[in-house]
């Protein structure tokens, strides 16, 4: 069933990506004097976190453990014992390369404008996903490089203002990095290229999974502000997170993103909160399944994502992607491809999956060696994918991208937060429950 037409978009698909490596290339003759200072093994490169949660404790981890010499000198945090945590934990694994004193520990809402008047080169975001992009962005006018984790942003609001700093970077020749290690899994990399090359013919459909039994709660505690509760609880809030299918989803999201080179069209949906709703659960679904359209592919048009993902104990679990083509399928996140008749025609084998790692690994040596990689465009485009899935699931409507990227509904007034003292954006009813979103009444263009 694969035809003339349907290579050669293919082939100009791949000609449009070596067009912008190309482009990419040529900024290497205008690199400033902090890209020029790194393309050598004997300099340091000097680390800052804003965040100091698990997941930029790890990121700062898997930095210091790249070739050459790092060192971590700034960090930053909305709670002072989430940074006192971290870094006793940084020291323990990385005694010589981490040097931060009180001087340079920066605790509040604001402690990531002192962070970034440091002379450090890379700067870790990883706070909750509503601040992301007011951090990108200072972070961008300050002239650092940035891995970024995902999702960038929780609302189309977000996203734009995170897209238009991605363009402040481009033109000072900024590396960024974003959060979606699959992209640099070897593993993952050779199963979507012979995708794209057309090993199971043109993809018609795909499937992605991130089905779960949920993450932690952390119960109220006495004399905690409204904000500071919901800041110690983010996850259950999506003026901070964006609900799980932003958080977490977005993965596999981004997988199929990537396969198709581009985002979905529309999409259309359902959710809801069946198990978890207890108090502690906050504003979030515990459940969403959404349909989303592609447009105009490498493989022809209207090619179909069916997509889970579920926050309820004692279920099916599943985090992984799959592709179905005319000539075959495809387990993604296996790496194995098989024809029509289901027969295994190549597997990657063992290894090329530890993304974490591997991200850094590649960061800081394109660093050192003057490349300057950015993956803001297709970071913030798979956080609009998870969004729009989100505003389908809690509306119950149809939704093309072009709407939903235009939305004016702001979710995530970060701007107007300064300390734990301030009213968030949601508050609780009397009896401490929050109000859910209601498809067929929920507001989300």
């Amino acid at each position: 069933m694969s035809n003339n037409k349907s290579n050669a978009s293919r082939r100009d698909f791949l000609k449009t990506s070596s067009v912008a490596t190309a482009a990419g290339a040529s900024l290497l003759a205008s690199l400033s004097a902090v890209q020029a200072a790194h393309t050598s093994y004997d300099e340091t490169i000097k680390i800052g976190m804003i965040g100091c949660g698990g997941r930029c404790t790890g990121a700062a981890d898997q930095a210091m453990n790249t070739e050459g010499p790092t060192k971590l000198i700034a960090m930053c945090d909305a709670f002072g014992d989430r940074l006192d945590g971290s870094l006793e934990t940084l020291k323990r694994k990385h005694k010589d390369k981490v040097d931060v004193p009180e001087e340079r520990r920066f605790v509040g809402f604001e402690g990531y404008k002192q962070l970034l008047d440091t002379d450090i080169d890379v700067v870790l975001i990883a706070t909750p996903p509503g601040f992301r992009p007011v951090h990108f962005e200072a972070a961008v006018n300050a002239g650092k490089h940035i891995f970024a984790e995902k999702p960038v942003a929780v609302d189309a609001a977000g996203v734009r203002r995170f897209l238009a700093a991605v363009q402040v970077s481009k033109q000072k020749n900024l590396l960024v990095q974003i959060g979606l290690q699959r992209r640099h899994e070897r593993a993952y990399m050779e199963t979507i290229q012979r995708l794209q090359d057309g090993a199971i013919g043109d993809i018609v459909a795909a499937r992605a999974y991130w089905n779960g039994a949920g993450v932690w709660t952390r119960n109220r505690q006495e004399g905690q502000t409204e904000m500071e509760y919901q800041m110690r609880n983010w996850y259950y809030f999506n003026w901070l997170c964006g609900d799980h299918i932003t958080e977490q989803h977005i993965h596999n999201l981004d997988v199929i993103n990537w396969l198709m080179g581009s985002a979905p069209v529309k999409a259309q949906g359902q959710g809801g909160r069946q198990v978890r709703t207890s108090k502690e659960h906050g504003e979030i679904y515990d459940h969403h399944m959404v349909e989303f359209t592609y447009g105009d592919t490498p493989y022809g048009k209207d090619a179909v994502l069916l997509s889970q993902c579920r926050h309820i104990p004692k279920c099916w679990n599943k985090v992984d992607e799959f592709a179905h083509g005319s000539n075959g399928s495809c387990h993604i996140g296996k790496a194995r491809i098989f024809d029509k008749n289901g027969v295994e025609t190549w597997a990657y084998g063992g290894g090329g999956r530890d993304g974490h790692q591997q991200e850094h690994h590649d960061l800081f040596a394109d660093l050192r060696a003057g490349k300057l990689p950015n993956e803001g465009e297709y970071g913030a485009m798979s956080t609009m994918t998870s969004v729009l899935g989100r505003m389908a699931t809690y509306s119950g409507q149809e939704i093309t991208m072009a709407d939903a990227l235009a939305s004016e509904v702001v979710i995530s007034p970060i701007d107007k937060f300064t300390s734990m003292t301030d009213t968030p954006p949601v508050l609780p009813n009397d009896d401490m429950t929050y109000n859910i979103p209601t498809p067929g009444v929920t507001k989300v263009l």
